[in-house]
């Protein structure tokens, strides 16, 4: 080899040291999520599944997870602005549709109250994705792609006074999500409903501005409402859609094999959220009715409560052009 094809070859080589993609390729790359609970909560576990099922799929680099839990980022309304922004304060996360209604008038009809007849009917509709149409306003308006879908908890209200029935529910001052269906709906029940921050609904259920809230098994032991609010009335109003968050232009800026892994451990972690959180609703329950921290009250209206809130379903999917959703969800017989 002469002196000049040496140096050549040597040139080469340092500029295919020196190129970027190699460069990444040494590289670990951090990833942002957050949370608003610790560890032993369901989306913190399920957003744990994700991270190891990309960890699994992709491995011609590190990629390193960063959790920021117990809302050190805010609360779910707020990381879902960062998605959007996609500056990489936030990469990923679980949030709540009402969260999203900015962006998508229907998104909050993912999650509406009175929608789903029970878990089977639920699931069904889950997995013919009948809500693909609201997906793709989400990542089209806000740049974020909802990569999976969690959630499964049963919302009933808990309240610092029984109830059992539509009259005993009357004038009930509740808190409920910002989105405006759930304040239609509560009032076409006959209570007052009124939006309260999350992380304010304990001291204002302690201090009397509101008597009750609607939540989930999972979120009633994490913010430990049954403190304030130990009567758990079981109108089993909705069952919780979540889904898992992902900045598309976070991950638009990310290798095409890891944008691949990330897609599929989105679905497959809310497969695993979706099982937790329905399998385990009813346990927490159980366990703290039998701790003494919370009496369950069985509301005997469902179908009269139902019937109140029907009419108001159905002109909000019109008002927010989900009506073919809605007609779908309906038709499927569980």
């Amino acid at each position: 080899m002469n002196r000049r094809t040496l140096l050549g070859g040597l040139a080469a080589g340092a500029s295919l040291l020196s190129s970027p993609h190699v460069a990444r390729a040494q590289q670990a790359i951090t990833l942002n999520g957050a949370s608003q609970f610790n560890d032993d909560h369901v989306f913190n576990r399920t957003m744990t599944r994700f991270e190891e099922l990309v960890k699994q799929y992709y491995t011609a680099q590190p990629v390193n997870f960063v959790m920021h839990k117990n809302s050190s980022l805010g609360l779910e309304k707020q990381y879902f602005e960062y998605m959007s922004a996609g500056r990489g304060a936030v990469d990923y996360a679980i949030v709540s549709p009402a969260h999203m209604s900015t962006f998508s008038r229907a998104a909050p009809f993912v999650d509406a109250p009175f929608l789903f007849r029970d878990l089977a009917h639920w699931n069904q509709v889950l997995d013919q994705d009948l809500f693909a149409p609201v997906a793709q306003e989400v990542e089209r308006r806000a740049r974020v792609i909802l990569i999976g879908y969690a959630g499964g908890g049963v919302r009933n209200i808990f309240a610092n006074k029984r109830a059992s029935n539509m009259a005993e529910i009357r004038g009930l001052k509740i808190r409920v999500q910002g989105a405006p269906i759930w304040s239609r709906s509560f009032q076409a029940a006959g209570m007052s409903p009124s939006v309260i921050a999350y992380n304010e609904v304990y001291n204002a259920i302690q201090n009397n501005v509101i008597e009750a809230g609607e939540n989930e098994a999972a979120g009633v032991e994490a913010m430990r409402f049954y403190e304030v609010a130990p009567n758990l009335i079981t109108t089993q109003h909705a069952i919780t859609i979540r889904p898992l968050c992902f900045s598309a232009q976070s991950l638009s800026r990310l290798p095409a094999g890891l944008q691949e892994a990330i897609r599929r451990a989105g679905r497959e972690a809310g497969t695993f959220g979706r099982q937790a959180e329905s399998s385990e609703d009813g346990q927490k329950i159980a366990a703290l009715e039998q701790a003494g921290r919370l009496r369950r009250i069985p509301f005997t209206d469902g179908p009269a409560l139902k019937r109140a809130v029907d009419p108001v379903m159905a002109a909000y999917a019109r008002e927010v052009d989900a009506e073919s959703i809605y007609t779908r969800i309906n038709a499927i017989s569980s």
